[in-house]
């Protein structure tokens, strides 16, 4: 995924900003990275260069679970959509 096309990203579910974290990148293309909703905490992981942005009812958490875990992320306990645990830091404020 280029660079030059974050500035174009939104959240499919609720329209609001997304926050970037790059795991892996090539000069300026992401190879591996997660976007995070500021506003409803959904994550879309970018895997081999492309961003899964589709809805929840359409993505498998089978598939994803694995690479979250190469990264050090747990998913939340709601199975019904796709949202990250808050950070610890965030857990004891």
């Amino acid at each position: 995924m280029k660079t030059s096309l974050l500035s174009k990203l939104a959240c499919p579910f609720d329209k609001n900003d997304l926050e970037l974290k790059i795991f892996k990148q090539d000069q300026d293309d992401i190879m591996e990275g997660i976007f995070t909703c500021t506003h409803c905490k959904r994550y879309y992981p970018i895997i081999y260069g492309i961003p899964i942005m589709s809805p929840d009812e359409y993505r498998e958490k089978s598939l994803e679970h694995p690479v979250l875990h190469r990264w050090g992320l747990q998913l939340e306990g709601d199975t019904s959509t796709f949202r990250l645990l808050p950070a610890r830091e965030e857990i004891e404020k």
